[in-house]
């Protein structure tokens, strides 16, 4: 995957100005200057990801979104991955964090820099750069940490902060009460180290970064300014990034590029329009004419394909995109299941419900132990009546079984009743 001009904001609009059509701009230091940096010359800019899993997951992936767009128009990002900050944690309002060993710690910032990588590009002007605030917090000790930082932060607007707050009269640890002093540090050393000019983060680290922005202004290392994406939200009231199968992590091991296709696929129609906005970069005309078209044919959802194509080849390339496609055509009945990867397959009954088998019944049989019916009964009326299909082929005749050359990879069945009711079936050992 490559940055390129083709992918710049085109039209009428001002960085900026197609920032707040999108509303990406939730909070700002200063929409005057913050105008100024973004469409003026190239700023440097950074965003923290703490490593507090083995993946980013969809909930990260407005940051990384954001950080794409931005070296798009001209600007360098900095992407920082805490491996100071993840040793520590940022406060939750509900109970103390758990401290991961620092030696897990660390593996967890590889792999996210890694992941990272891909998101933007390393060479030319604006070219990209990795950064780990463990190069220099671990360098620190804790007599300069409180002289030089801690003496900048007055406890009563520590105290203000929502999270800390919330968290007095449970408790919270001096720990995590420091956070705020260690990634405000972040962003003078990167304004020191690098130029850095602007920070942006969720909306969720505002108190965080704000105080970062004090912090560097005191120091007498200004001017810079920073702002807030909003919170992803679902209008059914869900946690955004999360299916019935739990988290929608951006590794492919962790979650497979089919779930997370599938995942854009099936957003509500009331969410579509929003994440396009902040997800797409397709231009505001090409926006508005998929908007349009949610409202007079939702049923088509072409408003999610083009979200979930556009996405998965962002995350995960061109080649899983298009057996991703392939899969979700195939399982219908609108496409060759012997073209599909056996990973993709996999994945795809996985999402749909897997059952394993040591043997393999007949196709009532089938029916019944992979839970599209409920009863012996039921499988064979179903079968009578033509609504029964293995690997995509009727099945008419009561007594009908499945051979062996027809499990697909060697092990694998693909059952569906009906039109739209499928599930999967894998012959173990």
């Amino acid at each position: 995957m490559t940055v390129t001009d083709s992918n710049l904001p085109q039209g009428r609009d001002s960085l900026t100005e197609d920032l707040l059509w999108r509303g990406l701009i939730q909070d700002s230091t200063g929409l005057d200057e913050l105008r100024e940096l973004l469409d003026g010359g190239s700023t440097t800019f950074y965003v923290g990801f703490d490593p507090t899993a083995a993946s980013l997951h969809i909930g990260n992936l407005m940051q990384v979104v954001m950080a794409r767009r931005l070296q798009l128009a001209g600007h360098r990002p900095l992407l920082l991955v805490g491996g100071a900050t993840g040793q520590i944690g940022d406060p939750k309002e509900s109970a103390e964090r758990t401290l991961n060993p620092p030696e897990v710690i660390a593996g967890w910032v590889q792999r996210i820099r890694d992941q990272l990588s891909p998101f933007v590009t390393y060479t030319g002007q604006n070219a990209a750069q990795l950064v780990n605030n463990l190069d220099w917090t671990g360098q620190m000790s804790v007599v300069e940490f409180l002289r030089d930082v801690g003496k900048h932060f007055p406890i009563n607007k520590m105290l203000a902060r929502e999270v800390v707050k919330a968290r007095l009269e449970t408790g919270i640890s001096y720990t995590e009460f420091s956070y705020q002093l260690l990634q405000a540090n972040d962003y003078f050393e990167l304004h020191r180290r690098h130029g850095c000019r602007l920070q942006f983060g969720g909306s969720d680290q505002w108190g965080n970064i704000t105080a970062g922005v004090d912090y560097v202004r005191r120091r007498g290392a200004g001017p810079v300014e920073a702002f807030t994406t909003p919170l992803v939200t679902k209008s059914d009231g869900t946690k955004f990034g999360k299916s019935e199968t739990g988290t929608i992590w951006l590794d492919p091991q962790m979650t497979s590029p089919y779930a997370f296709y599938q995942f854009w696929v099936n957003a509500d129609d009331r969410d579509v329009s929003r994440y396009l906005r902040y997800f797409s970069f397709r231009s505001r005309e090409e926006l508005e004419e998929l908007e349009k078209a949610t409202a007079e044919r939702p049923q088509a959802r072409s408003a999610q394909r083009a979200l979930a194509e556009e996405l998965t080849t962002l995350v995960h390339g061109e080649q899983e995109t298009a057996q991703a496609v392939a899969a979700s055509q195939a399982l219908f009945g609108r496409g060759s299941l012997d073209e599909l990867a056996p990973q993709t397959l996999r994945a795809a009954l996985t999402e749909a419900g897997l059952t394993r088998l040591a043997e393999l019944p007949d196709v009532a049989g089938l029916l019944k132990e992979s839970g599209l019916v409920p009863s012996m009964k039921e499988a064979r009326r179903v079968i009578a009546e033509g609504g029964a299909y293995v690997n995509n082929v009727r099945v008419t005749a009561a007594d009908a079984t499945v051979a062996a050359e027809d499990l697909l990879h060697g092990r694998y069945l693909v059952l569906r009743r009906g039109k739209r009711s499928f599930a999967g079936v894998e012959l173990d050992g």
